[in-house]
């Protein structure tokens, strides 16, 4: 994977911060996006580059406007040779999912609409341009970060989970059609993350421990356990594995 390159949507924190962090110590050069951190951002490129010796730099990028990704992907052909791996990773919160982060009865047509358009259509738009930069250097890996918020029931969870569900489906039917140019396309499934968008739910603390509960590992999940699942599946040693949404959620989907 060394001197390949990774773009990947929102970095600055939890998944993504880690997943670029891990990539970077295998040699992957990183691209990634923010939305309003820029500070943060430059710092994690300094970081990376000391640290790792990879190229590494930072793109605005607004996800509920996914048409954005061809005006990023062409600063970032300016900025890098290559484009091996896409990995979906940004999500939104905030007001922007009001409406959509509720109970079904309090659901609202703008809210579901923000979080499909962060979901999957920022997920097409973003894999459309990457596709076309790894048809010339003859392949590559495209990942969408999933939840199992789509098949185990998660409180004020349903906007979300509905856009999840969709994204997966994507998935399987780009695998399907990018095949034969050697581009394989899975998602990965996480079930609750400690991360800061989790940390926005009113009930946080009593769903941490309901994880923690219902897990046989004892414990929620963090950021770095999904990590090693988008590796692999970046990798040669997951060369005939497409269209798949590998679940990594400590149990906690089946007991």
């Amino acid at each position: 994977m060394q001197r390949k390159t990774l773009v990947i949507s929102g970095a600055t924190r939890g998944i993504g911060k880690a997943i670029a962090y891990q990539f970077a110590k295998d040699g992957v050069d990183i691209a990634f996006t923010y939305n309003s951190n820029e500070q943060i951002a430059k710092d994690i490129v300094i970081d990376l580059e000391k640290n790792y010796g990879v190229k590494a730099r930072a793109y605005k990028l607004n996800i509920l406007e996914p048409n954005e990704y061809k005006e990023v992907f062409k600063l970032i052909d300016e900025d890098f040779e290559r484009v091996d791996y896409f990995i979906s990773n940004a999500i939104i919160s905030g007001r922007s999912v009001v409406g959509g982060f509720a109970p079904f009865m309090r659901l609202k047509p703008r809210g579901l609409n923000n979080i499909y358009t962060a979901t999957v259509l920022a997920f097409v738009v973003g894999s459309q341009e990457a596709v076309k930069r790894m048809e010339k250097t003859g392949g590559g890996s495209i990942i969408s970060l999933s939840s199992t918020g789509n098949i185990v029931y998660t409180q004020n969870y349903s906007g979300h989970a509905n856009a999840k569900a969709s994204v997966e489906t994507m998935v399987r039917y780009a695998a399907t059609e990018l095949g034969e140019k050697n581009i394989r396309v899975n998602a990965v499934s996480g079930g609750p993350i400690d991360t800061d968008a989790l940390k926005a739910f009113p009930n946080y603390e009593e769903m941490k421990k309901m994880v923690a509960n219902r897990s046989p590992l004892g414990r929620m999940g963090e950021p770095q356990d999904l990590v090693g699942a988008c590796s692999f599946l970046c990798s040669d040693t997951s060369s005939w594995l497409t269209g798949q949404t590998i679940v990594i959620d400590g149990g906690t989907s089946f007991k």
